[in-house]
């Protein structure tokens, strides 16, 4: 009877031990294992004024209206509205390029938006309507309504775009 006492102990034993390894240690402030602390972002509001939106944006033909998260994330994201302003001209909007970037997703605000984004297609998105697009995927605007506003939510803040067509 013992004997049986001290195995079912034996056993209990080592079942603890398997257990407390699978459980992640939790280490100490200043010690080297620690993970490393990322920065808080800020609260920030956007408000729209009569001087919200700016064209100095990467189009000539869109104006941006920036929501202040590029500074509030420390530049971890960028979220701005853009407006595209006049007729869409194809000769100056429809040009292949694509974006060095993690993420970047689309919301249609107002009006609507046509795409084509290569290996999926042309579409046409109305106001409700997103689309994210995949890392560096060549795409182009091919038209757009008028009065057509999107959000777009990129990371990182600071990103390269590529022109592929002059």
């Amino acid at each position: 009877m013992a004997r049986a006492r001290t195995k079912v102990r034996a056993r209990a034993k080592k079942a603890d031990v398997r257990r407390s390894a699978a459980r992640p240690t939790r280490a100490k402030p200043g010690s080297r294992t620690a993970a490393k602390a990322s920065r808080q972002h800020k609260f920030v509001a956007s408000q729209l004024g009569p001087d919200s939106f700016k064209a100095d944006g990467l189009r000539t033909y869109a104006h941006y209206r920036d929501l202040g998260v590029k500074d509030a994330t420390h530049g971890m994201a960028l979220a701005h509205v853009i407006r595209f302003v006049g007729r869409c001209d194809p000769g100056i909007v429809s040009k292949k390029h694509t974006h060095e970037c993690e993420f970047q997703m689309i919301y249609v605000l107002k009006g609507s938006i046509t795409t084509e984004i290569e290996g999926h297609g042309r579409h046409t998105m109305n106001a409700g309507d997103s689309w994210l697009q995949p890392q560096s995927i060549v795409h182009k605007v091919l038209d757009y309504s008028d009065g057509c506003e999107v959000l777009e939510i990129v990371l990182p803040a600071d990103f390269k775009t590529i022109e592929l067509e002059k």
